[in-house]
C-alpha cells in the first residue's frame, strides 16, 4: 500500500544531511512571498491519491485543507509554477474485490475523481484557468497508466510532464533547468512500468506487480485491518538453480513480507483480484502473484510476472533509467524510503551526465530535505514533497515544498522549504540553500 512506502524504514544512507525542524513554524509568514514583487516561486506537491470513491480513498480529510491551500497558492502574487508530482489520480488504491472501471473505461473513471473531489479540481481547474501560474503535472507509478487525453478531461490546459513511454516523466521547471522533478517510481522493482511482463495475457500492458499488492493493500483497509490472515507456502531456495532461482527466491521474500503486512480475509486461491485494466482481463488470485514450488529445494516459478526477475535490466533500458542497478538490490530495497532518496543523489548527483543540483521526488511519502554533494564534490539539494494521504503513520502529511530561485544578485541564493499544511497552519519543516 502507498507504494511500498509504508514497510520499516532502514537507516539513512550516506551522503543526505536532513535538517530537518519539524516544531517550528513560520509565524505567519506566508511560504509563498518572496518580498518582492516578482512571480518566481515554484510550489511542489505530489501523492495527492485522489480518488473516485470516498468510501475507500486514501485522501478524504485532507480535500478540504488541500482545497484552501490551492486557493492561497493562486492568491499569491509571487507563485509562478504549482508542480504536481505524480500519484494525483490513484487507479491503484481500489480493494480488490471491486471493479475499478465499472464496466466503463477510463475516461468515466476519471470523471468519477474529479466528480468526488469536486472542490480541489475546481480550485485546481481556476488556477489553470486564471493563467498567471502554470500548473504541471508529472505521471506517478498510481496513475501510471492514465492517459494524457484522460488527464485533459477534467484538468483541461494543464501541462504535462511525460516522457515519451507511458507512465513516467520528469520536469525542469521553465528557466531552470537544472532542478529536476519527478516521482522517482521508474528505479523501485515494484512500481517501475514494466512493458514486458504478462505481455501474453495482457498484451501492451505496462502494469507493475505493485499494482496487484496495492489492490490487496486496500482491501485489507476496507475489511477493517485484519491482525492476522492466512500465509504465503513457504519456498526456499533452489541452491542448484543459479542466479535467476536466487532472485525468484527474493521475490517471494518481498511478497512473503507484504502479505503479512496486510492480512485479508480470503483465502490466496480465490480469484478475487479484478483487474480489468490495461489489457488485464479477468480475475486473478494472491497464488497467482507469489513465487512457488512444488518441493522443498526445487524449482521455483510463478504465473502472473513470469521471468520478472529476469527482464529488470531491460525495464531500466526502456523507462529511461540512467544508471542502472542490480535485480537483487532493486528487490531487495523496495521497502526503503531512504534508498529511493539515494538513487537522487545516485541517478543525478553522481551522474557525470547530470547537471541538475536540485531534484524533488515524491513516492515515498517521506517529506525530507537534505544536502548531498555531487561528483565534483559541489553541494546540490534533494527534496521530498511527501503526501497528502489522511493518514500518514509516523510522518507528517500535507507535504509541499517550495522553491525560491536566485536572482541576479551574487549575494542571493536558491532557497528550498519544505512545510506540512496540518490543522491548517503552516509549518515549516525543513529548508536548506545554494548559489550554483
Amino acid at each position: 500500500m502507498r507504494s511500498l512506502s509504508v514497510f520499516l524504514v532502514m537507516l539513512f544512507l550516506s551522503g543526505f544531511v536532513s535538517c530537518n525542524k519539524s516544531d517550528s513554524t513560520d509565524n505567519g509568514i506566508d511560504p509563498f512571498s518572496n518580498g518582492g514583487n516578482e512571480r518566481n516561486i515554484i510550489v511542489v506537491i505530489s501523492d495527492l491519491h485522489l480518488g473516485a470513491d470516498l468510501q475507500y480513498a486514501e485522501c478524504k480529510v485532507n480535500l478540504g485543507p488541500l482545497e484552501k491551500l490551492l486557493k492561497q497558492l493562486k492568491a499569491a502574487p509571487n507563485v509562478k509554477e504549482l508542480v504536481i508530482a505524480g500519484d494525483l489520480l490513484d487507479e491503484w488504491f481500489v480493494p480488490a474485490t471491486v471493479n475499478t472501471y465499472q464496466g466503463k473505461d477510463q475516461a468515466d473513471f476519471v470523471r468519477r475523481i474529479a466528480t468526488a473531489n469536486k472542490g480541489v479540481f475546481d480550485a485546481m481547474n481556476s488556477i489553470i484557468q486564471e493563467g498567471k501560474i502554470l500548473v504541471t503535472y508529472v505521471p506517478g507509478n498510481h496513475d501510471l497508466t492514465i492517459a494524457e487525453a484522460s488527464v485533459d478531461l477534467i484538468l483541461p490546459g494543464i501541462n504535462q510532464a511525460r516522457d515519451q513511454k507511458l507512465g513516467l516523466g520528469t520536469y525542469s521547471p521553465v528557466d531552470y533547468p537544472k532542478i529536476a522533478i519527478e516521482h522517482s517510481h521508474r528505479y523501485n522493482f515494484f512500481c517501475a512500468p514494466d512493458p514486458i511482463s504478462n505481455q501474453v495475457i495482457a498484451p501492451g500492458t505496462i502494469l507493475p506487480p505493485g499494482y496487484f499488492f496495492t489492490r490487496i493493500g486496500a482491501l485489507y483497509v476496507t475489511q477493517g485491518r485484519l491482525s492476522v490472515g492466512e500465509k504465503l507456502p513457504v519456498v526456499t531456495q533452489n541452491i542448484s538453480g543459479g542466479e535467476s532461482q536466487d532472485l525468484l527466491f527474493r521475490y517471494w521474500k518481498t511478497w512473503e513480507m507484504a502479505v503479512k503486512l496486510f492480512p485479508i480475509k480470503n483465502k490466496f486461491n480465490e480469484k478475487i483480484i479484478l483487474a480489468n485494466v490495461d489489457g488485464f482481463k479477468g480475475s486473478y488470485s494472491v497464488n497467482d502473484l507469489a513465487p512457488y514450488q512444488s518441493a522443498p529445494g526445487g524449482v521455483i516459478d510463478v504465473n502472473l510476472y513470469n521471468g520478472i526477475q529476469d527482464n529488470w535490466e531491460a525495464r531500466q533500458t526502456r523507462n529511461n533509467v540512467p544508471i542502472h542497478i542490480t535485480t537483487a538490490e532493486a528487490i531487495d530495497s523496495v521497502n526503503s524510503a531512504t534508498y529511493t532518496d539515494y538513487l537522487a543523489k545516485l541517478q543525478y548527483f553522481l551522474n557525470p551526465n547530470s547537471d541538475k543540483r536540485i531534484v524533488v521526488f515524491g513516492h515515498t511519502h517521506d517529506p525530507k530535505i537534505g544536502a548531498p554533494k555531487n561528483i565534483d564534490n559541489n553541494k546540490c539539494i534533494y527534496a521530498n514533497s511527501g503526501t497528502w494521504i489522511d493518514h500518514n503513520p509516523g510522518k507528517t502529511t500535507m507535504n509541499f515544498v517550495v522553491i525560491t530561485p536566485q536572482s541576479v544578485d551574487v549575494s542571493s541564493q536558491t532557497l528550498v522549504k519544505l512545510y506540512n499544511f496540518e490543522n491548517e497552519v503552516m509549518t515549516k519543516m525543513a529548508e536548506n540553500s545554494m548559489r550554483y
